[in-house]
């Protein structure tokens, strides 16, 4: 039997979350590691781009999973900058480390990012390609993140914006409900892949942490969930990653007659062997003051 993973590390009120990511979560992201990057290439794009990543800059990337954001902001910073990598999952950081080129100025770290020490004032930036939203606490998370900021230290990152908006997510999720039991409510704000869809409520979070000038940009646009797989790896991806995944966890028996009705579910949406679904995700930046 497998041993339970290591939560010691991190805050007990975020221990669900890191055995999510040390087990079965983590585990399928690395196994669809490619397809996970190409589908999310746009929103990492955008967030590159809004970051505003200067050649020499010393970058701090929260939730760094298998390390696609970190390896595009080293191409930035060049060999005089520095990208350092935090991540509770074990298993995304091995492979991180195994894509990263080896010139790459980039270090990864285990650690979760509500409670890690970090170096004080060793940023110039903070990014995160939809990784800021799984805290137990995110006020006092991005409290500590704060302290790795340097005065007039700058932070840009992804997050979903509302399940209703992104039917790359619903649509599966509505398809699995016809066969297994919906997933119990969570609390308002609870770590979950939407939990920072809510303008109103992300911009609280970041300025009772004492971060200004706060902005949002909201992006919509449509995103390849199927990767070289065409529509079975379309329906294999929005059952490893997304509330789906979680609908049909535990739920052995039901996998095939599920995955039969993502993929007719998101048929309507493969043209060309691409499989492109609506997205919705912010971009938001904020300063240290």
């Amino acid at each position: 039997m497998d041993s339970a993973p290591d939560t010691s590390f991190g805050h007990f009120e975020n221990a669900d979350q890191i055995a999510f990511w040390n087990g079965a979560g983590g585990q399928r992201w690395v196994e669809r590691q490619a397809a996970l990057d190409h589908m999310l290439a746009p929103v990492q794009e955008m967030l590159i781009a809004r970051a505003e990543i200067q050649p020499g800059e010393r970058v701090l990337d929260i939730g760094c999973g298998c390390g696609a954001t970190m390896i595009a902001a080293a191409e930035k910073v060049g060999g005089g900058g520095q990208v350092v990598g935090v991540d509770v999952s074990a298993p995304m950081l091995v492979r991180a480390n195994d894509l990263a080129p080896a010139e790459a100025p980039v270090t990864f770290v285990q650690g979760d990012a509500m409670v890690h020490h970090f170096n004080a004032a060793s940023a110039d930036l903070v990014t995160s390609r939809l990784g800021v939203m799984y805290f137990a606490d995110p006020v006092r998370s991005f409290l500590n993140i704060r302290t790795a900021l340097r005065s007039e230290g700058r932070i840009a990152f992804a997050c979903w914006g509302e399940l209703r908006d992104n039917p790359w997510a619903l649509e599966p999720l509505q398809a699995a409900y016809e066969h297994v039991p919906k997933l119990p409510g969570l609390r308002p704000h609870a770590p979950d892949d939407f939990a920072f869809a809510e303008r109103d409520w992300v911009e609280h979070v970041l300025t009772e942490a004492g971060l200004r000038r706060v902005r949002f940009e909201r992006c919509d646009l449509s995103l390849d969930i199927g990767g070289d797989g065409g529509l079975d790896g379309a329906a294999a991806t929005a059952l490893a990653i997304g509330p789906a995944s979680r609908a049909v966890a535990g739920q052995a028996d039901a996998v095939a007659v599920v995955t039969g009705a993502v993929r007719s579910a998101l048929a309507r949406y493969a043209k060309g062997g691409a499989v492109t679904v609506p997205a919705a995700f912010w971009i938001v930046t904020a300063v240290d003051p």
